[in-house]
């Protein structure tokens, strides 16, 4: 079972590329919701007022993946495709690329704009450091504290990594009980969930 994926970690700005007097700025970012696509195109516009095209191309996910291409008043598929093109060649997701276009007085043609976004994303990417993430699963676990020893154990045993933990007063036996969430890789996902299902008093579910 696949549970890794490709992404960048940092984002990358300003990668310039030039085209018949046009200037083609190419920007990359970690994107992990489409909340944070507008405040991203909203700064580009303030760092170039002169600019006439805000054009980009997202990926989201790892197993469902979500895409959005976008052209910004260039004709039809002439840069957002172009530039998503270059997001598929770097099999990369969670990632944002925006090409922003200053005009230069010179037509370049549908195909000339195809080359130009397409080259900007290139290069933006190829100066992107690509990390390997892993796809993890998160669960929340649930046991009253007398057997807090028996969930630390498996979680040090299987190496889980806590996200959180908390401790709350159960309503019907007013004993402290406690919340724990933990996180593991998808591959390992099952048999964590089988181990605490096994475990007396002790509630696991998916988060």
């Amino acid at each position: 079972m696949k549970d890794t994926y490709n992404t960048i970690e940092l984002p990358v700005e300003g990668i310039l590329h030039k085209d018949k007097n046009s200037k083609f700025f190419g920007y990359a970012f970690p994107m992990q919701e489409e909340d944070q696509l507008k405040p991203i195109l909203d700064h580009l516009r303030k760092q170039h007022p002169h600019a006439g095209h805000f054009c980009y191309a997202y990926q989201m996910g790892t197993d469902a993946l979500t895409y959005r291409a976008n052209d910004d008043g260039e004709p039809s598929n002439s840069a957002g495709m172009p530039i998503y093109g270059q997001i598929q060649s770097f099999a990369i997701t969670n990632v944002l690329l925006v090409v922003v276009r200053v005009f230069g007085g010179v037509k370049l043609g549908v195909g000339g704009l195809i080359a130009a976004y397409k080259t900007t994303a290139q290069l933006v990417l190829a100066t992107c450091e690509i990390v390997e993430k892993t796809i993890d699963v998160h669960f929340m676990i649930s046991f009253d504290y007398k057997n807090m020893n028996k969930v630390m154990r498996v979680i040090k045993e299987k190496k889980l990594e806590i996200v959180s933990q908390e401790m709350e007063i159960n309503e019907i036996s007013t004993l402290p009980m406690g919340v724990i969430e933990v996180k593991t890789r998808k591959k390992n996902a099952e048999m964590v969930f089988d181990i605490f299902q096994t475990l007396f008093e002790i509630d696991i579910k998916r988060v």
